[in-house]
């Protein structure tokens, strides 16, 4: 976020400060360095305490990158993580491995398939109990009372304890995915297409599942998924991301009604309206996504906009401040009046 400070604000539970992921292309008997994968270019964003962030895009843009990164699961190659875990705050990318397995405890994921996340060899006791065994936080009797009350939390019958997931539906499996999460009572979630794989009425119950949590425990979510439909109903702000880099960022209410970036408005266009009698015209992008390995000169979306001018080919924009909390790559969005969900 152009001029965006990188100081933890104290309502804020993480801050992004210039994140780049970038994956060597290598050549050769010896591996010699050709180029670089720009799967995340100079991203920043902030996540309020008990908020909901959603990042969105269409798939290979870097959204499960970025939330991978955050978790540390993959190493960042530059830029600034930083989190808050109780009264300190941690910064992410500098943490050792010690200092990282106790962070873990506070930050958690939640995969997108519930059928390859969970050990099909492994009981449901025993798959929710392996972060309290690892993290040394319960054994014995106290160890099993806890994955009774995380079942009943997330809606599982706890007499199923001694059950394997392939007894469970997808639905139940991903229930059994987010009682793991739980397990070290988090205070932020990576939700990496967390109902992407479910049917559209599971989808929901998960979804309103995730919310509860959130009220309840106190949660603050980053919610990674293609799907605006899902994004819009759970998410506070909403971050549109486009090949390794956020094209625009607001609040999730203001993205919807009133878009800024013509690659937000194009997506936006493929929404569903639940109205037979809606004519809503779709925006069927040209040509194909930027390859993030040879980005091309200027605005990264300028070969697919219909609202293209001359700078955007030579100048890239940067993420600007529009106030009210939204934010916009593009040269001429005040100059652009576009349709949002729906016109």
């Amino acid at each position: 976020m152009s001029g965006d400070t990188t100081a933890l604000q104290s309502d804020e539970i993480l801050r992004v400060s210039g994140l780049k992921k970038y994956f060597p292309i290598t050549k050769g008997f010896l591996k010699r360095v050709i180029g670089h994968v720009k799967a995340v270019d100079d991203v920043s964003f902030h996540i309020k305490k008990g908020e909901t962030f959603g990042l969105v895009g269409e798939s290979g843009c870097g959204k499960t990158t970025i939330g991978r990164t955050i978790l540390r699961a993959i190493p960042p190659t530059g830029g600034e993580i930083l989190f808050r875990r109780e009264d300190k705050v941690l910064e992410v990318s500098k943490l050792d491995r010690r200092e990282l397995r106790t962070a873990w405890r506070d930050m958690q994921l939640i995969f997108q398939d519930p059928y390859s996340s969970l050990n099909p060899r492994m009981t449901v006791l025993s798959i929710i109990s392996e972060p309290l065994i690892c993290n040394k936080i319960a054994s014995g009797q106290a160890l099993r009372n806890r994955v009774m009350e995380l079942m009943e939390i997330v809606g599982l019958d706890k007499r199923q304890l001694e059950r394997y997931p392939h007894a469970f539906s997808g639905g139940q499996r991903q229930r059994i995915g987010i009682a793991r999460a739980l397990a070290t009572n988090p205070s932020f979630i990576v939700c990496d297409e967390a109902v992407s794989a479910l049917d559209v009425s599971v989808q929901a119950q998960i979804l309103n599942l995730l919310m509860e949590l959130q009220n309840k425990l106190g949660l603050s979510y980053l919610f990674i998924s293609h799907d605006l439909g899902v994004i819009r109903h759970i998410s506070d702000r909403v971050g549109v991301m486009y090949v390794g880099r956020i094209a625009e960022l607001g609040p999730s209410h203001e993205i919807y009604s009133s878009p800024l970036h013509p690659y937000t408005e194009a997506l936006l266009s493929a929404v569903p309206v639940p109205n037979p009698r809606a004519k809503a015209e779709r925006i069927v992008l040209e040509g194909d996504v930027a390859n993030p390995a040879k980005l091309p000169e200027g605005c990264y979306f300028h070969p697919r906009c219909r609202y293209c001018k001359e700078r955007c080919k030579e100048e890239h924009p940067d993420l600007r401040d529009m106030g009210n909390g939204r934010f916009v790559a593009c040269h001429f969005a005040e100059d652009l009046s576009l349709r949002s969900v729906g016109n």
